[in-house]
Order: C-alpha cells, then sequence, then structure tokens
C-alpha cells in the first residue's frame, strides 16, 4: 500500500536519501518555502516513518542497510574533520596503527600524510591510496574481496591477514551506538574483521559523529569495554558521557571551530 505524501514531501525524501541528511534552513531554501513549512514536512514524514529526526533537520531512516558512501561523506562533514584532526594528535610518530573502513577514519588518515616512522596497516582501499606515497609512511593492506560500494576490503581473508599483526593502536569506526554503549555496523564480513582489529591492537579509539547515538544498525561490534579512547563532537548525549566515566573511556570531544581556531574539551 502506497503511503500519502504530498508532491514537497516527496521532493524533500528525495533530497534526504541522495544526501543522507538535511538541515530546515537547507530545505527551506532549496523549496522556496518557509521553515516552519518544512518543520511541518519533515514532523509528518516522520510519523510515517519515512525519515529519522534530528537536531535541526532529519536523515534517511535506518534500515538493514547502511547509506550509501556519497551520503555518508557528505554527513556531519565539518564534525568528522574535527574528530580526526584531533584524532590524528592523539598517533604518536614511530607507531603501527590498523585504520579500518569508514568515512571518518578516512579524515583521520588525511591527517597522517606528513607523519613518520608509521606503520599503517588497513582494509580500506581509500585510506591505502592516500597514504601509500606519503615518504614517512610504511603502509599494508589486507587482501580479498574489495566492497563495491566504498572500497571496504572483507572477508575471511581479510580477517587471516589481521591475525598475523599486534599493534599499538587501532582507529575503527561504527554506524551506531546504542545507550547501553554498543557500538553496531551493518555488515557481517566487515563487523568481523573490526572485531579482528580490536583483538589485534594494544589500544582502539573509536571516532565517531554524535549522529551515530541516534541511528540503530543490527550486527554488534563491540561495547564500551573495548575501547580506550571515544572521539565524538559536542553533539554527544550526557548519557554517553556518563557510561565513558563509568567504563573508564578517555572522551574527547571536538567542539565546532570558531573565528579563533578549534576547541577541545576532554572529560
Amino acid at each position: 500500500m502506497s503511503i500519502d505524501i504530498s508532491t514537497r514531501q516527496h521532493l524533500i525524501l528525495d533530497y534526504v536519501r541522495e544526501h543522507g541528511s538535511v538541515q530546515v534552513d537547507q530545505l527551506s531554501s532549496h523549496l522556496q518555502v518557509t521553515p516552519q513549512t518544512i518543520r511541518r514536512d519533515l514532523n509528518q514524514l516522520y510519523e510515517k516513518q519515512l525519515v529519522q529526526r534530528v537536531h535541526g533537520g532529519a536523515v534517511v531512516k535506518d534500515n538493514i542497510e547502511n547509506l550509501g558512501y556519497g551520503a555518508r561523506k557528505i554527513l556531519m562533514a565539518e564534525e568528522k574533520s574535527g574528530i580526526a584532526r584531533r584524532t590524528a594528535e592523539l598517533l604518536p610518530d614511530n607507531s603501527s596503527l590498523f585504520i579500518n573502513i569508514g568515512t571518518t577514519t578516512e579524515r583521520v588518515a588525511e591527517y597522517l600524510l606528513d607523519r613518520s616512522g608509521m606503520l599503517v596497516i588497513t582494509n580500506n582501499i581509500n585510506v591505502a591510496s592516500m597514504l601509500w606515497p606519503a615518504p614517512g609512511l610504511e603502509v599494508m593492506i589486507a587482501g580479498g574481496a574489495i566492497r563495491r560500494s566504498d572500497g571496504g576490503i572483507v572477508g575471511s581473508s581479510a580477517e587471516e591477514f589481521i591475525d598475523n599483526f599486534k599493534v599499538d593502536c587501532a582507529v575503527i569506526g561504527c554506524s551506531a551506538i546504542d545507550s547501553d554503549g554498543v557500538f553496531f555496523d551493518y555488515d557481517l564480513r566487515e563487523v568481523r574483521v573490526a572485531q579482528a582489529i580490536i583483538e589485534h591492537a594494544r589500544s582502539v579509539i573509536l571516532v565517531t559523529d554524535s549522529m551515530k547515538f541516534e541511528r540503530r544498525a543490527p550486527i554488534r561490534i563491540g561495547d564500551l569495554s573495548d575501547i580506550e579512547t571515544l572521539v565524538t563532537d559536542e553533539g554527544i548525549p550526557e548519557d554517553a558521557i556518563r557510561l565513558c566515566r563509568e567504563h573508564g573511556v578517555r572522551l574527547e570531544i571536538v567542539a565546532h571551530q570558531s573565528p579563533s581556531g578549534r576547541t577541545l574539551r576532554e572529560v
């Protein structure tokens, strides 16, 4: 049975599906209607379970599949850049690390290009392509099937490759975090590689924007007891801050950039 929505709401849905998320002011300008009209439309789409409301806008409704790679790169782009910059600052030269699949972990790699003495092991073909020319880095990439949607390398061959190492640090991402601190993803093959990475790292940094605390995904990767550090943005819920304290997780909250530069709150 089809769902009865207006022509404008169809346009809103198409826009959200293409970009992954939308802000009220952005849609108001795009469709040349008032913000109040957009808010009303988004509320109606939410009531019909077609979008998921977030502060200031909406994102596509969660289902059994992740957002497209292009949409994920756009979503929370400014926050991801701040998270990535801070994460790179936590990684010392002359160390070894895993970097797994994800648009935020790819941003971390961007800030490692001028580093020295690092061994970077990844199952992300985008990370490997970005880092291999850097003179101060040695880059190793897992073997296996390349996922066409985003360049991730998943499957048993990638797991077996990871088993050969014990690195100083792992930088991992996820698609969703529940209120109890469990974090999730969509692809069982990807999750198994992520779990192997966690097992073979002396320290684990989870990098995630705050929108992941509002999303749902079906396959469990781990929980806060599996990580040492969480780097996120200032939209993190207070309950999540409390959970990090309870688990002894180092929490670094990167605020929006101001004219004087990025600010950081460590909890």
